[in-house]
């Protein structure tokens, strides 16, 4: 897993960050959902490794990354500080500006260096995920039913650890056949650490409250995303079912907007690595045939 790439620990400052990269090209940050780490980016990473530098860290909180001290407002795990920690993490590596993909949680990231680090952020890709205050202002009995564990993790009376820490297997259902062995072995091991149990559940208290307050003040200042923006979202998961025309939510944040859909499940850089990693070598700038979403 990863043969060629580094695996290093960078001090950002506000958290220490493993990080694996690897390739040679203009910079780009792959960012992990919710409870994955970086090795969610396995199959991906060579492919785009032989036109890119391609830097996978786990997000603070996650996999083996530092834990920060949780704060009464959670913003240590706001997808703002996170954001901050990219940025760090990049210039420690000689990156000054890059392009960045994010899933799942790490998208909600991706969006948020757009917008508060836009001279860092060459292009942005988004991955199965519409922002937060647009999701929870559009949320319905639709949404509340699917996206139940949002509501479940976020809150904070009946703290979501406990059952989760009983048994995080049964919890995660994990399946070492579809992820990879390897990156399979990897999450679980953060996962059976109660600290990172913990902060993943940080990640969605923050992003009820602080992040969901970040975006609803960028709508309401009119701040828009500048660089151009891919958005792909996986045919056998619910974004349709839940937006409809999932480009349509995003046009109110972008000026430069394209998209489409790749034919998998949730975790498509799993699930489909040689689609995903054609988009995105498109859509970054690789020569050679454009991929559909151009």
């Amino acid at each position: 897993m990863f043969e060629d790439f580094a695996d290093e620990r960078v001090d950002v400052g506000e958290a220490e960050l493993r990080v694996r990269h690897g390739g040679s090209g203009p910079p780009v940050l792959l960012l992990h959902g919710h409870p994955r780490t970086h090795a969610t980016w396995h199959r991906v990473a060579p492919l785009l490794a032989t036109g890119f530098t391609v830097v996978c860290p786990d997000l603070r909180g996650y996999g083996q990354s530092s834990k920060p001290p949780s704060t009464p407002d959670h913003e240590h795990y706001s997808k703002r500080a996170m954001a901050r920690d990219c940025v760090a993490l990049m210039r420690a590596l000689g990156h000054e500006r890059f392009a960045v993909a994010g899933h799942d949680r790490g998208a909600y990231v991706a969006q948020r260096l757009a917008l508060d680090h836009p001279s860092a952020v060459t292009r942005a890709a988004v991955l199965d995920a519409v922002p937060i205050g647009e999701a929870l202002a559009r949320c319905d009995a639709a949404f509340a039913r699917r996206w139940w564990h949002w509501f479940f993790l976020g809150q904070e009376e009946q703290p979501a650890e406990r059952v989760i820490n009983a048994d995080p297997d049964a919890w995660y259902r994990l399946d070492p056949r579809a992820m990879g062995e390897e990156a399979c072995a990897d999450v679980r091991r953060a996962i059976h650490d109660p600290r990172t149990v913990h902060a993943m559940c940080e990640d969605y208290r923050a992003g009820l409250g602080v992040d969901r307050a970040a975006d609803d003040a960028d709508r309401a200042a009119g701040r828009r995303i500048g660089c151009p923006l891919l958005v792909l979202w996986s045919t056998r998961d619910d974004m349709e079912d839940l937006y409809g025309d999932v480009l349509a939510v995003w046009r109110d944040w972008a000026d430069d907007l394209r998209g489409g859909a790749v034919e998998s499940g949730h975790h498509m850089a799993e699930e489909a690595p040689e689609q995903l990693a054609a988009e995105l070598r498109a859509f970054f700038g690789e020569p050679g045939p454009p991929g559909s979403a151009r």
